[in-house]
């Protein structure tokens, strides 16, 4: 996962509403949103080569996300694999801040990276480039390849298009925001961050979507928590021609949740 927008008691109906979009090589295998059979609460998409996922809920209600932390002079090949962050939190009986605090005696071990999780009643994010867990307060938080809400040009996007979508809509539809994660704007090199990876993949890299030929956004993925307590999650994948990007299927999967405190205006 390279973007995550969140929304937190930022509409009457929906009090939590992430919108994420997933990059990583085509070539890497993958299975679309599903159950799994080895976890039956897990909801997830699912990476075939270390079986962690980067975006996932459960039956109860939780829910987990992971993006990277680009810096390719600490990558750590010997590292675990980061979806196995959230394949854990959603499989674990934990509550978040407990589970974080565990992740956070072995964060060495990962290469840098970003987590988020929690459920209906409460988000948390850490990473273990920054120190320090952080429960989320109401607004809308974005996340890509550095910190929680670094304004780079595809954060501040997703952010202020998520915001105007909620502010002119009672209700949303899963494709509205869909429709939003589908943006290749690619913006000017003086708007971009230098994390080491050169100017021109800096700029590949520089739109909400993704497109390139060996590597790009592989799917876009939108949960929308209702006020009712019902979950939709919902999945559209791509594949790649030559660098222009190729619609697959849309996946939605809906969860009557059980009774849980809602989401309120909170901060660490």
């Amino acid at each position: 996962m390279c973007l995550i927008a969140i929304a937190i008691a930022s509409h009457p109906e929906y009090p939590l509403i992430i919108a994420a979009n997933r990059d990583e090589f085509y070539s890497r295998p993958t299975a679309p949103l599903a159950y799994w059979e080895d976890h039956p609460d897990i909801l997830a998409g699912r990476d075939l080569e270390s079986r962690g996922t980067w975006l996932g809920v459960t039956r109860s209600g939780k829910i987990g996300a992971v993006t990277n932390f680009r810096d390719p002079a600490a990558l750590t090949p010997w590292g675990k694999s980061r979806g196995q962050l959230v394949r854990d939190y959603l499989a674990a009986d934990q509550s978040p801040g407990d589970y974080l605090a565990a992740v956070e005696a072995q964060k060495a071990s990962y290469t840098g990276f970003n987590l988020v999780v929690g459920n209906t009643g409460e988000i948390w994010w850490y990473s273990n480039k920054n120190g320090g867990k952080i429960r989320l307060p109401a607004g809308i938080h974005g996340i890509s390849n550095h910190l929680l809400n670094t304004p780079w040009p595809k954060v501040e996007a997703i952010r202020r298009k998520l915001h105007a979508l909620i502010q002119g809509s009672r209700a949303i539809a899963p494709y509205s925001v869909l429709d939003l994660l589908f943006d290749r704007t690619v913006y000017p090199d003086h708007n971009l961050p230098d994390t080491g990876v050169g100017p021109e993949c800096e700029r590949r890299l520089s739109p909400v979507f993704v497109s390139s030929p060996n590597y790009g956004t592989r799917s876009s993925s939108v949960i929308l928590v209702e006020a009712s307590g019902r979950l939709v999650f919902c999945e559209r994948t791509f594949s790649n021609d030559r660098g222009i990007p190729v619609a697959g299927n849309t996946r939605c999967f809906e969860i009557e949740l059980p009774e849980q405190p809602g989401i309120q205006n909170v901060g660490e």
